[in-house]
Order: C-alpha cells, then sequence, then structure tokens
C-alpha cells in the first residue's frame, strides 16, 4: 500500500550520481530503485525512502524480562513487534527469519502508529518494543509509534544493536524510554567477521545513551562458544562498561544456540553464562544476570549493598518482592537504578500472539 512507504531525511545526494544513506556507518549508496543492505531503504523518486512503514512481521505480548530489561517496571507486559531487515549480517542470528527476510510478504500484519498506541493500552501494556530486527532501519515508524504511545502513557522500548550514526541517533533515542543494546563482543575481529560491521559505533551510542539521554540503558551480550566467551574478553568487556557506562548498568549474558550460519557451533553450557556474571561482578558491574538458561539465582536482583534477594526471578515469572516504593532495598536502603513501580506486574512467562488492524 502507498501509505507504506514514506520519505526520510538522513541521506545526501554524491557527486557520482548516487544518494548515500546516512542512517548508519554502512552509508549504503545507492541508485534508482536500489536497497541498502537493511532492505527496508530504498531510493525511490531520487531520495531514500522506508518502504515498511506500518508493517510488521507480527504482533507478540510479552513479558518485559523477555526484551530483556530487569530493571524496568518488572513484571510488566510488553507489546513487540519488528519489520523485516536488519543493517547487520550476524551469522548466529536467532530471528533471521524475520530480519534476513527479503520478501515484503514477511510483513503480514500493519498497524499506523495511533492504532498500535490504542492496542497497548486495550492490551494492558506498560510499553511497547521495537525488537525481532533493529529497529534504527525503520526509525521513522518507531518514533512515530513512540510518540503516540506516549500521548496514551505507554513508554517505549528500543532492543538494538545500536549501529547507527549520530544524528539519526539522537533523534532516535529521544524517542525511547528504555533500550537494550546487544553488545555482541568485545572484539573489532568479532564484529567485522561474524556480524560484518564495526564495534567502535557500537561502544559509541552506548557512551551516547548512558551520559546524553534520559533512556533507561540495558545491555545483553549472546556468549557463543569459542567466539567471544573467552575469559580475557569477558574481563575486558565489563571493565569497559563500569569505566565508561557506570556499574549501574545492568549487563546480560544470555546462551546461544545454533541457529542461521552457525549451526556448527555447539549450545552454551550455563557454566559459561555462570562464570561471565562472576567475571562481571568481579569488575565491579552491580547487577549481571544470565538468560536463555534456568538460573533463578543468575536473573534475579540482588541488593549490591547487603546481599539481599530484591526481585527473584524464575524463568520470567517473578516471586519475592524486596523492594520499597522508593525502588530501594527493604533491609538496607540501597537505591537499585531503573524504573520500578511500588508494585511489580503480574503478568508471567506467557506469551501471548495479537492480530492487529487499522
Amino acid at each position: 500500500m502507498e501509505d507504506t512507504v514514506v520519505s526520510t531525511r538522513h541521506w545526501h545526494r554524491r557527486d557520482d550520481g548516487r544518494v548515500q544513506c546516512d542512517v548508519c556507518p554502512r552509508r549504503c549508496r545507492l541508485r534508482e530503485e536500489q536497497r541498502g543492505l537493511c532492505y527496508v531503504r530504498q531510493r525511490l523518486d531520487d531520495e531514500v525512502k522506508l518502504v515498511s512503514y506500518g508493517r510488521s512481521s507480527g504482533f507478540c505480548v510479552d513479558p518485559i524480562e523477555k526484551k530483556p530489561l530487569s530493571h524496568f517496571y518488572p513484571g510488566s507486559s510488553v507489546l513487540s513487534f519488528g519489520t523485516a531487515g536488519c543493517n547487520l549480517a550476524c551469522k548466529f542470528c536467532q530471528n533471521w527469519d524475520v530480519s534476513k527476510s527479503r520478501e515484503m510478504d514477511t510483513l503480514a500484519d500493519r498497524a499506523m502508529p495511533e492504532r498500535l498506541a490504542r492496542a497497548a493500552v486495550e492490551l494492558a501494556c506498560r510499553s511497547i518494543a521495537f525488537t525481532y530486527n533493529d529497529p534504527v532501519i525503520f526509525m521513522e515508524y518507531a518514533v512515530d509509534v513512540a510518540g503516540a504511545c506516549h500521548e496514551e502513557g505507554v513508554k517505549s522500548v528500543a532492543v538494538t544493536a545500536g549501529y547507527v550514526d549520530p544524528e539519526p541517533r539522537a533523534e532516535f533515542f529521544q524517542a525511547m524510554d528504555a533500550a537494550n543494546v546487544d553488545l555482541k563482543a568485545f572484539t573489532e575481529r568479532f564484529y567485522h567477521r561474524v556480524c560484518g560491521g564495526h564495534l567502535a559505533p557500537v561502544l559509541e551510542t552506548l557512551q551516547y545513551i548512558r551520559h546524553e539521554t534520559e533512556t533507561w540503558l540495558e545491555t545483553t551480550t549472546l556468549l557463543i562458544p569459542g567466539e567471544n566467551d573467552s575469559e580475557a574478553e569477558l574481563e575486558e568487556m565489563t571493565a569497559w562498561v563500569v569505566e565508561h557506562l557506570g556499574p549501574g548498568v545492568p549487563m546480560h549474558f544470555t546462551a546461544f544456540h545454533p541457529d542461521w550460519k552457525m549451526r556448527d557451533k555447539r549450545s552454551t553450557p550455563s557454566e559459561t553464562l555462570t562464570r561471565a556474571r562472576r567475571i562481571a561482578m568481579r569488575n565491579g558491574v552491580k547487577y549481571a544476570y544470565t538468560g536463555n538458561v534456568h538460573d533463578s539465582a543468575g536473573s534475579s536482583t540482588w541488593c549490591p549493598n547487603c546481599g539481599e534477594l530484591l526481585i527473584e526471578r524464575d524463568w520470567y515469572v517473578l516471586g519475592r518482592w524486596h523492594l520499597n516504593p522508593r525502588g530501594g532495598c527493604q533491609s538496607c536502603g540501597q537505591i537499585v537504578p531503573g524504573h520500578f513501580e511500588a508494585a511489580p506486574g503480574q503478568f508471567g512467562a506467557g506469551r501471548m500472539r495479537v492480530r492487529l488492524g487499522d
């Protein structure tokens, strides 16, 4: 439909007759009708347009802990969706059927921003999440949805690799209340060889979010055996986070399973995640979590001051809640950074698929 194709502004014309997309560090240079690597930004009518506005690969209601976010309204539900395409080429992609799709028919569901905002309210979702593929590639749609949601009191969440240039980055994160950024590894070699990108822009995005926005930040690293799970790399990564982002930024270490173009790798042992969490905490990270494995201790929130169990988690189900209404430990008063309400939500572990439409 015509209203799914919209003009964008982060591009410029080059002397060689091509136009350059300026959304991410790839800076794709396009001739008429050519698409960028992300697939959803295309040169049409001598400009770069977004061709997936208002179209989605599907909508689900999830627990916020699945994003993963552990310090952003725990126990609440979030309306999640994504589109097709991606601006990285990760060989281990866990959502490859969406992010690597080159068929617009993948985008079977359709909803304009105002409809999504109403749906979030109707479904009692505390927030809406742009996920499954990277929202920076459909930023015009995401920003408009976030604006409509804010008018209804619904928060916006970006699940992103943070591979974005400075000007669009500022516009995008101004609209986001929370972000979980995939810090995929801590070597340029991994980013270049496995993801088809570079590490430096991601580190710049992390520092920008933490120090120049009000967006709540958490990070996730999917640990792949033999690729990014060495003790030396984890030492360097976690020390960098403490120094440049601060000890209060939660870090999630999640388990890989063989997928896409890395089916020859074994699944991540739970011991690897426990080791990564231990290294992070030893280096000063106050809130380190394990994910994609059954590990109640590793997925729960503990007071860094007195050691009290503050938020108990069993997969995505919350148990003990030991925070006071100010978000502090009931035992010692230590304030936990994040966004908390007086009582946790009770959405639980379920996923609910929904169909929307104008």
